[in-house]
C-alpha cells in the first residue's frame, strides 16, 4: 500500500505493524509484535464462519435510555457500524426513560408511573418528543462519524428514521388514564426492508403515530420486539443495565429455551429461587418471548456496560449476556460422519494425557454409529459411545468427554442418562466403564467396582494391562 494509499484509508504513514531500523535492534518488540499479529489471525480466522452466518441477516438492537447515556456508548455505536459494514442489515432502536425523566423533572412536571408503565399526559408529550428527538439525533451524529485513524473511518452510513411504527393509547386501566401513553399496533415492515436492503441503518425511537395524527410514548421493548417481530429479523439483542436474565437469587441466567422462558414467567410462589424470575427481568422476557413466538429465531440480553459485548455475542460460540432461543441451540444427537473431525478435536487432549485411549480417524469413521455427541452452535462440545455386547447382554461406555469449557453444568449426566437409554432399547441389562482418573465420577452415578474377569470375553482378552484401567459397572 502507497503513502497516499495509507492516507486516504485513514492509516498513519507509520503502521504499528511497520518495522524501522531502530526497531530491527529490538528483539523483545519483535517478538511482542509476532505474538500480536498471530493472535490477531488466528483471532480472524476463527470469527470468518460467524461472519459468513451474519452476512445479509436482519438484526434488531434495543439501547436503553440508561445506555444512551452510559461512557460505552461510543463503543456501542462503532460496533453497529462494523457490523452494518459486514452486511448485516441492522434496526437500532432506543429508549429514553431517564432523559424523560430529566426533562420533565427541570419542567416541574410530575412523573408518575403506574405499574411499569408512565402516565403521560399532554402537558408532558412535547417534553418527550423533545427527548427523544433530541437523542435520534445524537445517535445520527455518532453513525455519521468519519474521522481518520478511528474505526468508522470510511464508513459512510445512511441513516433512516421515520413514520415506520402506528401506535394506538394505552387507554384506561384499572381506573388510570394512561393519556398519550401507547403501545405497537402495526409496523411498516416493507417500507423498513427497502431501506435495508440498500444497507441503511433504521433508526426508530420508543415513539408511534396514529391514524388520527398524535404521537404516542412506548416503551422502547415493545418497539423493538414488535419491529423485529415484523420483519422476520434473525436475531433481536436487548442492552440492559442487568446484562441478562436473573434469576431470583440475582444470577446470571445463561441460556433460556422458550418454554423454559414462559415457565419463569408463570412462576408460582414457593419456587425455589434458581427456578424464579428477578421481577426487574419480567416485562423484559415478556417482550422478547412475543418475539420469539412470532418468528425471531434467537433474543439476547446484553450489558451495555461491558466493552465489546456485541462483537463477543455475535462472533462467539459463547456470547456474554443471556440467550432465549426459539429453537434448541444445544442438542444430544446420533453422530454422523461429518462429526468426525469434532470428535478428534475433543477427544485430542484426553488422549495426550492418557486418560483415554488414541483413536485414529478411520477407525471413528468406522464405528461412527456407536457415538452420540453433544452439539451446540455447529460445535461439537460431548460425546459418549456405546460398544454393545449382545450375547452377554452388556455394553461398554467409551470415549466419554465433554468440553472443559462446558463441564460441571449437567452435560455429562445427560450424555449418561441417554446412552443408557440406549442400552434399554438394545435389551442389555449392564453398562460398564473403564477409568484410569473418574472413579468417584463413576461411583455416585451407580457404578460399583468390578473385577477385570466380569469384562466380556473379546474384551477382556484386548484388556491393556499396562494401563491398569479400574473396572465399573451398573446395573440398568
Amino acid at each position: 500500500m502507497s503513502s497516499s494509499e495509507r492516507e486516504s484509508a485513514g492509516i498513519s504513514s507509520r503502521s504499528r505493524f511497520e518495522h524501522t531500523a531502530e526497531d530491527s535492534g529490538n528483539p523483545k518488540r519483535n517478538a511482542d509484535l509476532s505474538v500480536e499479529n498471530q493472535n490477531w489471525i488466528r483471532w480472524f480466522r476463527q470469527t470468518s464462519p460467524y461472519i459468513n452466518a451474519n452476512r445479509g441477516k436482519r438484526l434488531v438492537i434495543a439501547l436503553s435510555g440508561d445506555a444512551l447515556d452510559h461512557e460505552n456508548l461510543i463503543d456501542i455505536v462503532h460496533d453497529v457500524a462494523m457490523l452494518n459494514s459486514l452486511g448485516v442489515k441492522i434496526v437500532l432502536v432506543f429508549g429514553a426513560r431517564p432523559q424523560i425523566n430529566r426533562a420533565l423533572h427541570q419542567a416541574g412536571i410530575d412523573d408518575q408511573v403506574c405499574g411499569k408503565l408512565r402516565v403521560t399526559s399532554a402537558r408532558a408529550m412535547p417534553h418527550v418528543l423533545q427527548a427523544a428527538g433530541g437523542l435520534r439525533c445524537q445517535l445520527e451524529a455518532l453513525l455519521s462519524a468519519g474521522m481518520a485513524n478511528s474505526p468508522m473511518h470510511g464508513a459512510s452510513i445512511k441513516v433512516i428514521s421515520g413514520n415506520f411504527v402506528m401506535s394506538r393509547p394505552v387507554g384506561v386501566l384499572d381506573g388510570v388514564d394512561y393519556g398519550f401513553t401507547g403501545r405497537v399496533r402495526k409496523v411498516d415492515a416493507h417500507a423498513i426492508q427497502q431501506f435495508l436492503d440498500q444497507q441503511a441503518i433504521v433508526l426508530l425511537p420508543s415513539i408511534g403515530y396514529s391514524l388520527t395524527g398524535e404521537a404516542f410514548n412506548l416503551s422502547y421493548e415493545d418497539v423493538a420486539a414488535s419491529v423485529a417481530s415484523a420483519i422476520g429479523a434473525h436475531k433481536l439483542i436487548m442492552f440492559s443495565e442487568q446484562g441478562g436474565i436473573l434469576d431470583g437469587n440475582g444470577d446470571l441466567i445463561r441460556e433460556l429455551s422458550l418454554a423454559r422462558a414462559q415457565r419463569l414467567l408463570a412462576q408460582v410462589e414457593g419456587v425455589s429461587p434458581q427456578d424464579a424470575l428477578d421481577p426487574e427481568c419480567r416485562d423484559l422476557l415478556a417482550f422478547i418471548c412475543t418475539a420469539c413466538h412470532q418468528g425471531v429465531d434467537r433474543s439476547y440480553v446484553l450489558s451495555f456496560q461491558h466493552e465489546g459485548a456485541l462483537l463477543q455475542e455475535m462472533f462467539t460460540r459463547d456470547g456474554l449476556g443471556t440467550m432465549i432461543s426459539a429453537q434448541d441451540y444445544e442438542q444430544i444427537r446420533p453422530a454422523k460422519l461429518t462429526d468426525i473431525g469434532g470428535i478428534s478435536e475433543l477427544l485430542r487432549p484426553l488422549e495426550e494425557q492418557g486418560i483415554l485411549i488414541r483413536r485414529s480417524r478411520e477407525l471413528l469413521e468406522m464405528e461412527i454409529d456407536k457415538f452420540t455427541v453433544d452439539e451446540r452452535d455447529g460445535g461439537i462440545i460431548g460425546c459418549a459411545a456405546l460398544y454393545p455386547y449382545p450375547s452377554e447382554r452388556i455394553g461398554e461406555l467409551a470415549c466419554f468427554a465433554v468440553s472443559s469449557r462446558y463441564r460441571r453444568h449437567g452435560r455429562g449426566d445427560t450424555l449418561l442418562q441417554i446412552i443408557e437409554d440406549k442400552a434399554r432399547r438394545l435389551k442389555l441389562n449392564r453398562i460398564f466403564a473403564l477409568t484410569t482418573q473418574t472413579e468417584h465420577w463413576f461411583r455416585e452415578r451407580g457404578f460399583v467396582p468390578a473385577s477385570i474377569n466380569e469384562l466380556p470375553e473379546s474384551k477382556r482378552a484386548a484388556y491393556n494391562n499396562q494401563r491398569n484401567s479400574k473396572l465399573f459397572i451398573k446395573m440398568l
